[in-house]
C-alpha cells in the first residue's frame, strides 16, 4: 500500500496540497489552528516531509528552465581574529565545496557573520525565506557560537575542530595520521633526528594533535633519545637556533618557513645536509617541502555529508556528532632530499618525487 502524501492528506481534511505543505513546512501564512490540525494528522498517517520539497518547488515555480538546483549555505564568522591565512584558507575550502555542490545540482551561497556581519536572528529569517535548510560552517577563531539558530529547520557539517555551540558533524584534517606518516617518510630519506617546533596557540587549537604523534612515534622509535619539541609563543631566531644545535637536528618540521633562514644561518644547506617541512603549504610560496592539509577536498566531504543529511531528512543538533577526516597530503619541494629509488613505489604519499638519496652529511 501507498504511503501517504501531500494529496491524500488534503483530500482528508478538505484543504489545498500547498496549505498542507505550508503548514508542515511551518508557514506563517497558515492560521496556528490549521497547522496544528495539520501536523497531528499527517503523524496519525505516518508521514514523513521530505525536507527539500519546499526548495524543489519554490525553485520550479521561478525557474523557467524547470531545472531544480538547490542552496546551500556557507557561514563563514569574521571577527578581528581572522587573519589573512583564515581568509586563504576559508577561499580554498569554498572551492571545494562550490564544485562539489554543482556536481550535486546545488548552489552555494555565502554568508558572513559577526560584528561587520548578519547577526543570527537576522540570518535565520533570510535562510528560512530562501528554503536554505543545509549549512556548511567554515572553520572559526575561538569557540564559535551558533546556539541562537532555529536548529530544528537545519542541518550543518563544520569544517574544523570541534564545534560545542551547539556540536555538529564535523570535517577537518587527520593532523595526527598526517604526522605519523610524515615522520615515517623523513626515516625512509635518511633523516635520524627530526625536531618539531609549534607554536602554542596553535598546538591548542588542535588539541595537540601534532605534538602527540610526534612524541607517540619518537616513543615507539630506535635510538637516539626523544628530542623534546620547541613550544613558544612568539619564537624568534635565537631560541630556535639554540634548540636546533643543542639536539644536532638534521630535519625541523613546523608552521612557520622562516625557520629555513635560521637553519641556514646556523650553518645547514638545504637539503644537501638538512631538511625542512613546513605543516601548511598555505603558509609557503611554494619554496619549500610542505604538507597539503587538502582544504578543497574537506570542502567537498562536508558538502556531501550535508546533502546527504539532507535527503535522510536528518535536521535538527545531531545526537551523536561525528568526526570525518582526511590525511594531509605531501607536497615535495626544494628542502628535503627525494626519497632512495629502492624505497619510492612504498610511499604513503601522493606525488612523492622519486630520486637517490645523498649521504649523509655533517651537522652544523
Amino acid at each position: 500500500m501507498a504511503g501517504p502524501t501531500l494529496r491524500t492528506l488534503a483530500r482528508q481534511l478538505g484543504l489545498s496540497r500547498t496549505t498542507i505543505s505550508e503548514a508542515l513546512g511551518g508557514s506563517p501564512r497558515v492560521k496556528a489552528e490549521t497547522a496544528a490540525k495539520v501536523k497531528a494528522a499527517a503523524e496519525a498517517a505516518g508521514y514523513v516531509r521530505n525536507p527539500l520539497t519546499g526548495a524543489v518547488m519554490s525553485q520550479l515555480r521561478r525557474s523557467r528552465s524547470q531545472q531544480f538546483r538547490g542552496v546551500l549555505a556557507a557561514l563563514e564568522i569574521v571577527d578581528e581574529a581572522h587573519t589573512a591565512l583564515a581568509r586563504r584558507y576559508s577561499r580554498a575550502l569554498m572551492s571545494g565545496i562550490s564544485s562539489r555542490a554543482e556536481e550535486m545540482g546545488f548552489t552555494v551561497e555565502r554568508f558572513t557573520l559577526g560584528p561587520q556581519g548578519i547577526r543570527p536572528n537576522r540570518l535565520d529569517t533570510i535562510l528560512y525565506t530562501r528554503g536554505i535548510q543545509g549549512l556548511i560552517l567554515l572553520p572559526a577563531s575561538g569557540s564559535p557560537d551558533l546556539s541562537a539558530l532555529s536548529w530544528d529547520r537545519y542541518t550543518a557539517v563544520y569544517t574544523d575542530y570541534f564545534i560545542e555551540a551547539p556540536p555538529l558533524h564535523c570535517v577537518c584534517c587527520d593532523h595526527y595520521r598526517s604526522m605519523v606518516t610524515l615522520m615515517g617518510e623523513l626515516r625512509a630519506r635518511g633523516y635520524q633526528r627530526p625536531g618539531l617546533f609549534m607554536d602554542n596557540a596553535l598546538s591548542e587549537r588542535l588539541q595537540f594533535r601534532w605534538e602527540g604523534a610526534f612524541l607517540a612515534v619518537q616513543d615507539h622509535s630506535p635510538p637516539p633519545r626523544p628530542i623534546p619539541v620547541l613550544r613558544s609563543r612568539a619564537l624568534g631566531a635565537e631560541e630556535f637556533t639554540a634548540w636546533f644545535r643543542q639536539h644536532r637536528l638534521d630535519v625541523v618540521i613546523g608552521h612557520f618557513p622562516e625557520a629555513v633562514r635560521w637553519m641556514e644561518a646556523a650553518g645547514a644547506a638545504l637539503p644537501e645536509t638538512h631538511g625542512f617541512v613546513c605543516l601548511n603549504v598555505l603558509r609557503t610560496n611554494h619554496d619549500c617541502t610542505s604538507l597539503d592539509l587538502q582544504p578543497a577536498e574537506i570542502g567537498a566531504r562536508a558538502t556531501e555529508l550535508v546533502v546527504g543529511q539532507l535527503l535522510h531528512h536528518e535536521m535538527g543538533v545531531p545526537a551523536r556528532p561525528s568526526l570525518t577526516t582526511l590525511p594531509a597530503r605531501l607536497i615535495e619541494g626544494p628542502t628535503l632530499r627525494p626519497r632512495p629509488k629502492e624505497a619510492a613505489a612504498g610511499s604513503p604519499w601522493i606525488g612523492h618525487t622519486a630520486a637517490a638519496a645523498p649521504p649523509a652529511a655533517p651537522r652544523p
